[in-house]
């Protein structure tokens, strides 16, 4: 039971006495008066509802009184009004009257919407009174879905209507109680699809259940209350009867009393509104002669309307009233009707002003708690409930209750910045309070990377294990936390497993090796993690760690290089179901892993040319680099010469082509004499397999390197007689054999090899004897071949000279019978030509290209033309004739050829022979006639 001594006393409401709209001349309104005679009250749609207004025709009136304050009227009854009951939801208003004298009150159905000649239509009337036994009607409730209506009467009855109570067709009366105290009370409860009926008398509660057949009930209690003194309460207080009797006002669920509240005082006036409880009580304590007729105490007595908030205890407001008559709630007002016909509006105060009222009162009493439920139950939005909540725990702070202050600080998690309250906890003895307010912050996602270092360090500190367990091991989806700070504070902290346990679960692979390899030193259990992570991210983790791995797992490290670098898929299954493919790395990336891993690196680099042929080059530069100083250092012979056969196998597999220079400076630096001259061959460096050989003094060698290349390379036999001539031993029996092939292939001139041999001094003549007996003969021999030839040339030029002075001083005779191109017989008109040859005039304009050349001799004269042409063109082109001139056997050819085209002289040639030219052009035109005529002869 809630005493109500205990409550604060607030004044949310203004009180004001509703006024007449002011006049024209703005003068001050007087109060606004009903006329006497009201008898029942009610409100809703908009107007406020009176009844039983006596008129002096004695004519019964129901009166509604807009916002506008204009009043308006129909005749509902002849003689009065007893009740009246708006509903909410409809435009409907039931009633309850008597059109004549005596115990008979008729039920009337209005549509306020409808009209009947001005007035709203009546569409349905019915006694009130079932069968004859006069009674009086003592209470009205209508359900707001118009399929059920109650009266209750003085006799203890109970009259239920059920179906449309419209309509006369579609409903159906009946008795649903009986008793011997009156009535004084009904509500209609409705939870979902189940509708109780609340029923009170003077003397007991009781509750129907009308959603089920013969209407089961319950007695709820056996104490009532008097008229207009219970009422329903709203979802806030889920839908409780409330009746309000002298001494306690109590609350009824459907099958249960609920709780109760001393509220002492005789209750005249029952209402629920927005969530407040209305009571109107005597002021003074006065026994009434009837509690069935607890509203007809004496009219001198004040009235007391209190305005009670029964969720957080307290009164709302509280004044005194001269005889009301009723509280009507519309327009979002409470309306007090007074028995002298002023109307008083109380105006609820507007949220924000009634919580700074109430707050400055409750703060400075330290009624926190009051203060928060008060602001929960207006809507206070968070910040102002953060405030609160702020102020609270600032008080508890002070007091040194800390366990309660960081209740409060946590819930103001969002609003109240974070350093606030965790400046107040740093101190070690209330390092538990801070634990728990950063746990909460880190559950609402609010917490930083700060926040998350702070907490693990209280943890820590406190060395509570478990938290610190349940804290990192929750679901991913619940993660409210910065992993990678809970990593890096949990490695400091020493907390290696949980580090590497937030490390594997949410994947920071590089904190996990880092932790296992650096502080853990489970190099095993690293390069297992590795070989499960994505292709990507393995291949950059085995870059980064792979020369601590191979330090001290070599063999398994070195097989997971083979993988990765061949046909990688992730151990655990990580790349996906779609990955059907293996990948590979730049297994060139990776010979740096191997540093002083030799044996490991060659056995990965043999691997990787076995499996991949197109591995990259460095690839097979580093493993002939490995295999040459593996040959290098060894000892025993019989394993030396297989490193050797694998070295040189290696150089000829082909991969050095591209890099011969580096492959040549490996074998250089090792020594390596085969890999040497396999690479001078390949590379075409003749001279150097040769001064190889010189080097070393390898006579037969040189010998051979000369009959091998000589024929690609000629300057190997000179450079080779130079050579053996400048050896002071002796070395006949090579001389010989160069000379023989100098002298074969005419590479030198004897003067040369003269000169060349002066220099040895264990030569002598017999050396170069034959040589120069065979020389001189050949020369000899060729001179009388040239000599012949000579004689030729002069021949044939006189001969030549002679027909050109025939031609110059004889005449020339025609004596062609048939024309040269179809050899018919000539018959005039014809064409005839010095070189001899006739034509028809119709043949030789058919096929002549120019009219001044024979159709017969002109290919050959373009033949011979074009030969002097190119030799004009090819004369100046000096280093042909230098680059001929080096490399031929016999120079001299070289240069009679040039000379014969012209090169060491400036050569005029006239073609052209144009009409009326004089006897030198003449003779110009014969020369080339000779010359044409020259080269037909030869």
């Amino acid at each position: 039971m809630a005493a109500y001594l205990q409550w604060r006393r607030f004044v949310f409401f203004d009180r004001e006495t509703v006024r007449e709209p002011s006049g024209p001349d703005g003068a001050g309104a007087k109060p606004f008066a009903l006329p006497p005679g009201i008898a029942v009250c009610d409100s809703g749609r908009g107007s406020l509802v009176f009844g039983d207004i006596l008129c002096g025709a004695g004519r019964c009136q129901i009166w509604f009184l807009p916002r506008s304050l204009q009043l308006s009227n129909f005749q509902a009854y002849k003689l009065r009004v007893t009740h009246l009951y708006q509903l909410k939801q409809h435009s409907i208003l039931v009633s309850i009257g008597e059109d004549e004298e005596g115990i008979n009150p008729l039920v009337k159905v209005w549509n306020l919407e409808k009209r009947d000649g001005g007035n709203p239509l009546c569409t349905r009337i019915f006694p009130a009174i079932p069968g004859n036994k006069p009674t009086v009607v003592s209470c009205l409730t209508v359900h707001e879905n118009l399929n059920f209506m109650a009266i209750g009467f003085a006799d203890g009855s109970v009259v239920l209507t059920k179906g449309d109570i419209t309509r006369d067709r579609h409903s159906k009366t009946q008795i649903l109680h009986e008793g011997s105290y009156p009535v004084t009370g009904l509500a209609f409860r409705q939870s979902g699809k189940t509708t109780h009926l609340f029923v009170v008398t003077t003397e007991n509660i009781q509750s129907y259940m009308l959603s089920v057949k013969d209407y089961p009930h319950l007695e709820l209690d056996t104490h009532g209350c008097g008229l207009r003194c219970s009422s329903l309460s709203d979802p806030s207080q889920d839908l409780q009867f409330i009746v309000a009797g002298n001494e306690c006002v109590y609350l009824y669920q459907p099958d249960e009393r609920g709780p109760c509240f001393a509220f002492e005082g005789q209750k005249l006036i029952v209402h629920w509104y927005r969530g407040y409880l209305i009571i109107v009580s005597k002021d003074r304590k006065t026994s009434p002669k009837s509690e069935f007729a607890g509203n007809e105490a004496q009219n001198s007595d004040k009235q007391v309307l209190n305005i009670y908030d029964l969720c957080n205890k307290f009164i709302a407001y509280s004044s005194i009233f001269d005889d009301i008559v009723d509280v009507l709630a519309e327009w979002g007002s409470l309306y007090v009707l007074t028995r002298d016909g002023k109307i008083h509006v109380l105006q609820e105060k507007d949220t924000q002003t009634k919580l700074e009222a109430c707050k400055l009162m409750l703060f400075r009493k330290n009624l926190f708690e009051m203060a928060i439920n008060l602001a929960k139950s207006h809507h206070l939005d968070s910040d102002g409930l953060s405030e609160i909540f702020r102020q609270y725990g600032d008080h508890l702070y002070n007091k040194g209750n800390h366990d309660g202050a960081i209740q409060q600080y946590i819930r103001t998690i969002g609003k109240l910045e974070p350093s606030y309250v965790i400046r107040k906890f740093l101190d070690a003895q209330r390092i538990h309070n801070l634990t728990a307010y950063l746990q909460m912050l880190h559950l609402q996602s609010l917490a930083n990377a700060d926040h998350t270092t702070l907490l693990l360090n209280c943890y820590t500190k406190l060395k509570d294990s478990s938290k610190l367990e349940e804290f990192i091991k929750t679901s991913e989806s619940e993660v409210h936390f910065d992993v990678e700070t809970a990593i890096k504070v949990l490695r400091q902290a020493g907390y290696y497993s949980h580090a590497v346990y937030l490390a594997e679960k949410h994947e920071h692979h590089e904190w996990y090796l880092k932790i296992q390899l650096e502080d853990i030193k489970n190099y095993q259990e690293a390069l297992h993690y590795i070989g499960k992570l994505p292709f990507e991210q393995a291949e950059s983790n085995m870059k980064r760690y792979g020369k601590i791995l191979m330090h001290h797992v070599p063999n398994e490290t070195t097989e997971l290089l083979k993988i990765l670098c061949t046909d990688y898929r992730p151990s655990g299954g990580n790349e996906g179901p779609g990955v059907l493919e293996g990948k590979k790395a730049n297994s060139e990336e990776f010979i740096p892993v191997f540093a002083n891993n030799s044996r490991e690196l060659k056995a990965f680099l043999e691997h990787m040319t076995e499996v991949q042929s197109d591995s990259p080059q460095g690839v097979y530069d580093t493993l002939l680099e490995l295999r040459l100083q593996n040959w290098a250092h060894e000892q025993d012979e019989q394993i030396k010469e297989k490193l050797h056969n694998e070295a040189l196998t290696l150089l000829k597999s082909g991969r050095f082509k591209t890099v011969f220079d580096k492959a040549l400076v490996l074998c250089q630096m090792h020594n390596f004499k085969d890999g040497v001259l396999y690479l001078y061959e390949q590379g075409k460096l003749f001279q150097q397999i040769m001064h190889y050989h010189m080097q070393n003094e390898q006579y037969k060698k040189v010998i051979e390197v000369c009959e091998l290349y000589g024929d690609q390379e000629a300057c190997l036999w000179e450079q080779a007689l130079g050579y053996f001539a400048r050896k002071e031993e002796n070395c006949k029996e090579y001389i010989a054999a160069v000379l023989k092939h100098i002298e074969n292939k005419n590479l030198m001139p004897p003067l040369l090899v003269v000169q060349t041999l002066a220099h040895n001094s264990t030569a002598t003549l017999s050396v170069i004897k034959d040589y120069l007996v065979n020389k001189l003969q050949k020369q000899s021999r060729q001179i009388e071949q040239d000599e012949q030839g000579i004689q030729k040339y002069r021949e044939e030029t006189t001969r030549i000279r002679l027909e050109i002075e025939e031609l110059k001083a004889s005449p020339k005779i025609f004596q062609k019978t048939k024309c040269s191109i179809c050899t018919s017989a000539l018959e005039l008109p014809s064409v005839h030509f010095l070189c001899g040859h006739s034509f028809h005039q119709h043949c030789f304009e058919s096929y002549s290209e120019s009219d001044s050349e024979c159709p017969t001799c002109m290919p050959e004269n373009r033949k011979v033309m074009d030969m002097i042409r190119a030799q004009e063109q090819k004369r100046d082109l000096h280093d042909q004739f230098q680059h001929q001139l080096k490399c031929s056997n016999d120079g001299f050819s070289v240069v009679a050829d040039y000379f014969g085209r012209g090169v060491f002289n400036k050569l005029t040639l006239i073609t052209d022979l144009p009409s009326g030219k004089s006897a030198t052009t003449i003779e110009a035109g014969l020369q080339r006639e000779l010359l044409i005529h020259t080269k037909r002869s030869t």
